[in-house]
């Protein structure tokens, strides 16, 4: 199973795959150098989740998501996946398996940072948060790729999901992948909880469902062959 998940994460990435989790940290790196420079004021716990950590992974996910089922179509290797001993669910849960391990390992490396140089958070509960929005944008642009065929045309479409729902984390919309408790005001303990189990239990739904969608319209060969 190890090697499958290198394999898959050397077609997605390339030889240095493992560069890719750093990649959000040059972020951090400027958002460091604007504050030393007191271009901006420092940051508070609620700016970890989204601001500093999620949405660059988010970013990096949303590259990932392209190349798994899309990219396949782009190098015009896609017949080959059809013919793998175990269907393409195998070869396809195999990116996806690496692309995740890469971006929580992109999330665990971004939230030490900020940890340390920015401003502490509620490790555990941020994190998820971070790593959620990640991963629906990992699907999210899976399946806007697979949709249109192209790399290209779903990292557009999932682009415009992406600020959408960065744009409206709040309580008032806690159906957003990237929702965050600590931008709730007003609310007692069990509220919150209840909030937080409302929309962490309903995006895992969505991206089982958007997988399974994606899936599905993936082993349509002859569509997703067609001109």
């Amino acid at each position: 199973m190890i090697t499958i998940i290198r394999l898959s994460a050397v077609l997605l990435g390339g030889q240095r795959y493992w560069l890719l989790p750093l990649l959000p940290l040059l972020w951090l790196a400027g958002q460091a150098m604007l504050l030393v420079a007191n271009v901006r004021p420092s940051f508070e716990p609620v700016a970890a989740q989204n601001t500093l950590i999620g949405v660059p992974v988010a970013v990096l996910a949303a590259f990932l998501g392209g190349r798994i089922i899309a990219g396949e179509l782009d190098q015009r290797t896609i017949e080959i996946a059809y013919t793998v001993p175990g269907g393409t669910r195998f070869v396809w849960f195999g990116k996806l398996a690496a692309a995740a391990l890469l971006l929580a390992a992109s999330a665990a490396l971004s939230a030490a940072l900020t940890f340390a140089l920015f401003t502490p958070f509620p490790v555990l509960q941020t994190l998820y948060g971070a790593v959620q929005g990640a991963l629906f944008s990992l699907v999210a642009t899976n399946g806007l790729s697979t949709l249109f065929r192209s790399e290209t045309a779903g990292a557009m479409a999932a682009t415009v999901v992406l600020l959408v729902n960065v744009r409206f984390p709040t309580t008032h919309f806690r159906v957003s992948p990237f929702w965050n408790p600590l931008t709730v005001e007003g609310a007692d303990a069990d509220r919150l909880v209840a909030m937080a189990v409302q929309n962490r239990i309903g995006i895992a739904l969505v991206i089982a469902a958007i997988l399974a969608l994606t899936f599905a319209r993936a082993e349509r060969r002859e569509r997703m062959l067609g001109g």
